[in-house]
């Protein structure tokens, strides 16, 4: 049995005896590495640089996510011990929540024995040595999250590089506490939670779970963050400390595991008061060596250099996975932005550019509005019904037919209103001296005007309506393509507006000279009148035959008029009862082609006032609009909306952003080729 070496042995040969490191004389030709530094440093850490550059300039703000190790922990949980042993430095310590913000590690190994460390934030590079590490930390920590003891979501960087670290980079987050204490926020808790939520969310993050050996792991709530985004543990290492504290029991916590921790477990016993990192170390092998309970535990699952070992190899694992993922991310990415910005319309810089700007957008919009108002086109708008005009209209157009036939049907409710009734009175008082059985034409003029003033509101109102309908389409369509433009998109909206106001006005003259035109004329060249009217003529002779036989009842069936009550004309003569048929029939055959005729006329009227308005009418008063702007319209152009100038601002730093990651990418992937190449 090897005896423990004496007070007065060297550090080196202590650490020799420990498996630590190797006297320098077994390796003349090369300098011995500390035990932290592992053989995977000369392969990871050209990967590591490339994912801390990615990191560097930002390329998660792109949804890119990277591959990092995330140290969480409860508070005092003893998480900054375990990081203070790994990169061999002192961070700050107190009472409550001493990590405050998000602290990105980063650990590089260098041959030389002189350190070199730096804080990175918000775009400044502070200098500090290993003796102001920590108050540097802190006075950072201070101009992030203020001098309180709040915390915040804005990252600190640290730069470590020493010889004999790890090459790692790790996230420190805030410790998890349930009670604020003086001076923290009342969700303080909520903060925390949301902060390491974000972190350890992405599939890509390794959770480094830091539990205390004094408590049941099954009650730390970082155990339950991770278990919500880590089910299976896959992701997950926990590194236990203090096992010094609290040895009964250990072996079988991290041998049950209760708390599924895929990736295992590594003891660690903390740095206590000065002892140097050195000292520690000896001390820690010591303890797992020869205290009966904790030498019990697996020599692979103990100690600072094991979990510095299986971190930097969980990260090269990662790593290698995650890579061409992100390769295609940063490439998918890339792609999309440049095709987005590509579309954009071109940045006008002068007042020809923005001319033939103008004309692409009202020429483009012209023929839009070609397609949708006139061919029936709608292969631009395939689910917005809206947007299927032609077939819009034609129902609008058959909605219109209706109303037309519903406010002028006969309505026989009343006695005043009842069948004949009110033809029998226009005649009584359309009587003169002359012939008797010669229908008055002031009697049919009168009861054709009294058709028409009941319906002189529906094609004004169908008008009104059309006219609406076809505005808003003309607007969504010029809106639409000058949307970059946001000058030009106002100016060409109050002419659309002014358009329409003045089709409107047109349309509505039109319509009204179209009604009285009906009130003052009888005519029509339609042979369907006459077929029509000695049609319903035919009806006549069983009308005469019921109101001469009183008893065959009161009631007729007459086509389209359906059953009609006639006991109340029999008090009437037989040649006024003839000459109200003959009147009502008349009125009935001409009443169909008025509708028709209105119909027509309002429907020819819509296509040829559209037709106008997309082929000529609104180009010219867009153009008079822009030409004849105070401010100069075409000038105004050149001012580009500020979202569009955003836009292409943000398209423009991504795009940038992605090809400099693209380059770090291409550069890493040369390297591991090449690296191929020699082994092979």
């Amino acid at each position: 049995m090897n005896s423990l070496p004496s007070s007065s042995t060297s550090l080196q040969e202590k650490m020799a005896v420990f498996g630590l490191e190797s006297p320098e004389k077994d390796h003349p030709e090369k300098p011995v590495l500390p035990p932290l530094v592992s053989s995977y440093n000369d392969r990871i850490r050209p990967l590591l640089d490339a994912v801390d550059r990615l990191r560097h300039l930002k390329v998660m703000e792109e949804g890119i996510e990277l591959p990092t190790i995330v140290v969480v922990g409860d508070q005092s949980s003893g998480k900054s011990s375990v990081l203070e042993s790994l990169a061999g430095i002192s961070l700050p310590r107190g009472q409550g929540i001493c990590t405050r913000v998000p602290l990105i590690m980063r650990l590089q190994n260098v041959p030389t024995d002189e350190p070199q460390m730096h804080l990175e934030y918000q775009g400044k590079i502070v200098p500090t040595s290993e003796n102001q590490i920590s108050d540097s930390i802190s006075m950072a920590t201070d101009e992030i999250a203020g001098n309180g003891k709040g915390i915040s979501n804005t990252p600190l960087t640290l730069v470590v590089k020493k010889k004999g670290v790890p090459d790692l980079t790790m996230v420190d987050l805030p410790g998890i506490t349930r009670v604020p204490v003086h001076g923290q926020p009342e969700d303080i808790y909520e903060q925390v939670s949301n902060i390491i939520m974000d972190y350890i969310k992405p599939k890509e993050s390794i959770i480094l779970n830091v539990l205390s050996a004094t408590v049941d792991f099954p009650t730390c709530e970082s155990i339950r963050m991770s278990q919500r985004v880590d089910k299976t543990g896959e992701r997950t290492l926990a590194v236990v400390t203090k096992a010094d504290k609290a040895p009964e029991g250990l072996l079988e916590k991290v041998t049950a595991d209760d708390v599924n921790i895929g990736l295992g477990y590594v003891c660690v016993r903390n740095r206590i008061g000065d002892e140097t990192y050195e000292d520690a170390r000896i001390e820690e092998a010591t303890l797992f060596k020869s205290h009966p309970l904790l030498s019990k535990i697996d020599k692979s699952i103990v100690g600072i250099p094991v979990l510095a070992q299986k971190l930097v190899q969980i990260q090269a694992n990662s790593l290698s996975q995650c890579l061409p993922d992100i390769v295609k991310k940063i490439n998918d990415k890339l792609n999309k932005n440049v095709t987005d910005l590509n579309n954009m319309p071109r940045n006008l810089t002068n007042v020809a550019d923005a001319t033939q700007a103008f004309l692409r957008v009202v020429g483009a919009a012209k023929e839009s509005l070609k397609k949708v108002l006139l061919r029936g086109e709608f292969e631009d708008f395939p689910d917005d019904a809206k947007m299927h005009c032609t077939a819009r209209m034609a129902e609008m157009l058959d909605g219109f037919y209706k109303d037309l036939q519903s406010k002028s049907s006969d309505n026989y409710s009343t006695s005043s209103c009842a069948f004949l009734m009110l033809e029998i009175g226009v005649l009584e008082e359309s009587k003169w001296i002359g012939l008797p059985n010669f229908l008055q034409r002031t009697a049919f003029v009168a009861l054709l005007q009294r058709k028409v003033r009941q319906i002189a509101l529906v094609p004004l109102d169908f008008i009104q309506s059309v006219l609406t309908y076809v505005e808003e389409v003309v607007i969504r369509i010029v809106s639409e393509h000058s949307e970059e433009y946001l000058q030009l998109q106002s100016m060409t909206k109050r002419a659309v507006h002014n358009l329409i106001d003045k089709m409107r006005d047109r349309s509505v003259k039109h319509v009204k000279e179209i009604i009285e035109m009906e009130k003052i004329a009888d005519y029509t060249s339609n042979p369907d009148y006459v077929k029509r009217w000695s049609s319903l003529m035919e009806n006549q002779k069983t009308f005469i035959e019921v109101i001469q036989n009183p008893c065959v009842g009161t009631k007729i069936m007459f086509q389209g008029f359906g059953e009609v009550e006639v006991g109340h004309l029999r008090q009437h003569s037989l040649s006024m009862l003839e000459q109200a048929f003959d009147m009502k029939m008349r009125l009935t055959a001409y009443w169909r082609i008025v509708l028709q005729r209105l119909v027509d006329s309002l429907a020819l009227h819509i296509l040829f006032s559209v037709k106008k308005l997309v082929e000529r009418e609104m180009e010219e008063e867009i153009v008079n609009e822009l030409m004849g702007s105070p401010t100069g319209g075409i000038e105004r152009m050149l001012e580009e909306s500020p979202s569009t100038t955003q836009k292409r601002e943000r398209l423009n730093k991504s795009i940038k952003l992605l090809r400099d990651s693209k380059d770090v990418v291409a550069k890493i992937m040369d390297r591991i080729v090449a690296s191929r190449h020699i082994s092979d």
